[in-house]
């Protein structure tokens, strides 16, 4: 069973984190039916949803992916680099703890979700404002016993490593070149965004189908021209808080047979 964790959006909202983009009047009501709409297609495809409620006190709540990372064998808790978002993880660490083993990031390191991309048993990790060196190290010392190796990637203009990059197939990259160099990435296909849309390398990727923002019709027809299943959802109000498709979830297996032979 795959299940979705989500916390429904904050009233508080206007008040978010923002780092590259301008502040707009962002309509708490439009933000909550659009997260519904979100939450509506992950059930679609499957998903099991388990949703937190608002915080009215931490405006960017609903991004819940900063808060943790969610690999086969663990759970690791983040620390925000935002300070303001730090409390978030408190509610998702007691849902994963029915899931996962726990493991927390702690100062002075941070680390935001957003900034780690799983592809197979390797985590990419982008060297942002929001994630340091030493949540880097920690993320490394954690999960290296469980044969994950970790690599760090520069990311340019843009607040997070999946705001620039986001895998859409087992070895396909959806990308933005003008902010992270696919050669970190290896030999993999790469299907460009379109350059009028630099902010369209979010996909969300559940099981073999695909969510992807209605703001980016240009590189959606890219997506859908390599024969990839896209469910479409407009998440417009979302993006003016600096969010994408995949910071409104954490998304993961209830349960997996695991034979990982641990380092002694």
């Amino acid at each position: 069973m795959i299940v979705a964790i989500t916390r429904e959006v904050s009233p508080s909202i206007a008040r978010c984190e923002l780092t590259h983009l301008t502040r707009h009047e962002i309509d708490v009501e439009v933000a909550r039916s659009q997260h519904l709409q979100y939450e509506k297609i992950l059930m679609d495809m499957g998903c099991h949803l388990r949703r937190l409620p608002p915080e009215p006190n931490l405006p960017d709540s609903v991004f819940v992916e900063d808060t943790a990372i969610v690999l086969d064998e663990l759970a690791l808790v983040t620390r925000p680099g935002a300070t303001s978002r730090r409390e978030e993880t408190r509610g998702v660490a007691e849902v994963l703890r029915e899931y996962r083993t726990i493991f927390h990031i702690v100062s002075p390191g941070t680390l935001d979700g957003g900034d780690v991309l799983q592809i197979g048993r390797t985590l990419y990790v982008g060297k942002t404002g929001r994630t340091n060196e030493s949540g880097v190290d920690q993320l490394m010392e954690l999960v290296s016993p469980y044969k994950y190796k970790v690599e760090t990637v520069e990311v340019e203009g843009c607040l997070h490593l999946k705001s620039a990059v986001t895998l859409v197939g087992e070895n396909t990259l959806l990308i933005n070149k003008s902010w992270v160099d696919p050669k970190r990435f290896g030999s993999r296909e790469y299907i460009d965004i379109d350059p009028m849309e630099p902010y369209a390398a979010n996909a969300l990727l559940v099981g073999d189908q695909l969510v992807y923002p209605a703001s980016f019709p240009k590189t959606l027809r890219r997506l859908e021209s390599k024969g990839l299943s896209v469910r479409v959802v407009d998440v417009s109000e979302l993006q003016k808080a600096e969010g994408a498709v995949t910071c409104c979830s954490l998304i993961f297996e209830k349960s997996l047979p695991i034979n990982i032979e641990l380092d002694a």
